[in-house]
């Protein structure tokens, strides 16, 4: 049985060139089209800044089914390629996991549990090329 924990709403105009608004009022930005130096951000900078929070959450939890902690300094750092090929665009990305104190076999298996756990990665898997990188 599924059950709705949370429902974010937006109402976005102008598209790349626009601007978008949560229903609550806390997110408000301006946007610009990607490597323009027009005022605001992107989509895929936003889609980062989702994917990135999410799945360092779900590090967190990969980390307590080992009874782990997640150190505090650590971090993702997400890159979202916009790419035009010969079917028209289409995204990739690269998540790069910071892991301080975390020895590397073990931080790689975290990273990849967190894949397998994360719903942003859940609804990627299979649409988008994802590259998984401890650094």
């Amino acid at each position: 049985m599924s059950k709705v924990i949370y429902t974010g709403t937006t109402n976005t105009t102008g598209g790349r060139d626009g601007a978008s608004r949560s229903s609550d009022g806390r997110l408000d930005v301006k946007l610009s089209p990607p490597g323009s130096s027009g005022p605001g951000t992107n989509p895929e900078q936003l889609f980062a800044a989702g994917w990135s929070a999410c799945f360092l959450s779900a590090i967190g939890r990969a980390a307590a089914e080992r009874q782990l902690r997640v150190p505090a300094d650590a971090a993702i750092n997400t890159e979202i390629d916009l790419v035009s090929n010969d079917d028209g665009y289409v995204l990739q990305a690269r998540l790069n996991a910071s892991l301080p104190g975390i020895e590397a076999d073990l931080a790689k298996t975290l990273v990849e549990r967190a894949h397998q756990l994360c719903p942003y990665s859940k609804a990627t898997r299979g649409n988008i090329a994802v590259e998984l990188n401890v650094v």
